[in-house]
């Protein structure tokens, strides 16, 4: 396996954490999907409390 040089492993930390950023973007958007499913088809769908 080949050894990486120093400017290898200094470009790598300093890079941003683009997989990271792709999970929190996907949890997210299933989160609020999420969300406005319960909002809409159990609480706004059973009408005001009586």
């Amino acid at each position: 396996m080949k050894e990486l040089s120093e400017e290898e492993k200094k470009k790598i930390l300093e890079s941003s954490p683009k997989g990271t950023w792709v999970i929190m973007f996907v949890y997210g958007i299933l989160f609020s999907l999420g969300f406005l499913y319960f909002w809409f088809e159990l609480f706004v769908a059973r009408g005001s409390i009586n």
